[in-house]
């Protein structure tokens, strides 16, 4: 049904839209620094009692007000969404290729365990509560790249809609990409000068529209989904009962 496109749609727009007017609103109340600029200007440093913005990442564009509380609706949206995605996503492979359901389980938990950390990210502001906030996003960031992965790899191996001719190389694209940036990221984050530090952000603005991109993809599948398609998940499959009894 063309309509449970919407799902991956929504998924992808919530959070690109939500995190880049967060973005604007941190900009224009000079909460964090143009993300076009990379000198060092007036950055915060050690000392925060003077005017300064921070570095412009998208967890310090949700820390102040009144662009917080968009940051923390948005995240909670959109892993929401993501988890509900995740689901569906694994129904469907139940039913249409019930043979790769071990992967697709397997996917599952790196899904749902990087909407958590999502979750948990935007919920706890970096500013109060840095070290919760950071470990939700390491999290987020390394189950992605494996949820990623796997879902790219079953795009390879199961056909859903006979389009996977040009989805699985676009797929692969954006996984090498994914994971490429998540470790650029991961580099430049820990370091101390700011132009690494800037480096750091637009990484991750990177991995962010990566990633929404990657999900729109998934447009495509949806047109093929059905409601009835999620009764395969309280269902015991006959080919599974012998193992279970076992």
């Amino acid at each position: 049904m063309v309509l449970w496109s919407l799902l991956p749609i929504s998924l992808s727009l919530v959070s690109l839209i939500g995190t880049w007017v967060t973005y604007g609103l941190a900009y224009s109340y000079d909460h964090v620094c143009s993300l076009n600029n990379w000198a060092p200007g007036n950055h915060c440093r050690d000392n925060t009692s003077i005017a300064c913005c921070q570095v412009p990442t998208i967890s310090s564009s949700g820390t102040s007000l009144p662009e917080s509380s968009l940051f923390t609706a948005t995240f909670n949206a959109g892993s929401i969404l993501f988890m509900v995605f995740c689901i569906f996503h694994h129904a469907h492979i139940l039913e249409r290729n019930s043979v790769h359901s071990m992967l697709s389980r397997i996917a599952l938990v790196f899904g749902g365990v990087a909407a958590v950390g999502a979750f948990v990210a935007g919920n706890c502001n970096p500013e109060y509560l840095k070290l919760a906030h950071y470990l939700g996003a390491a999290v987020s960031f390394l189950c992605i790249c494996f949820y990623s992965l796997l879902l790219t790899v079953l795009t390879r191996k199961c056909v859903l809609t006979q389009m996977e001719w040009f989805l699985y190389p676009a797929r692969v694209t954006s996984t090498v990409v994914q994971i490429i940036v998540t470790i650029g990221y991961t580099i430049l984050f820990v370091q101390e000068e700011y132009l690494y530090k800037h480096s750091a952000a637009v990484f991750e603005w990177i991995m962010s529209v990566n990633l929404e991109l990657f999900e729109l993809s998934f447009a495509v599948e949806f047109c093929f989904f059905s409601s009835s398609m999620l009764s395969t998940l309280l269902v015991k499959r006959d080919e599974e009962k012998p193992i279970l009894l076992a």
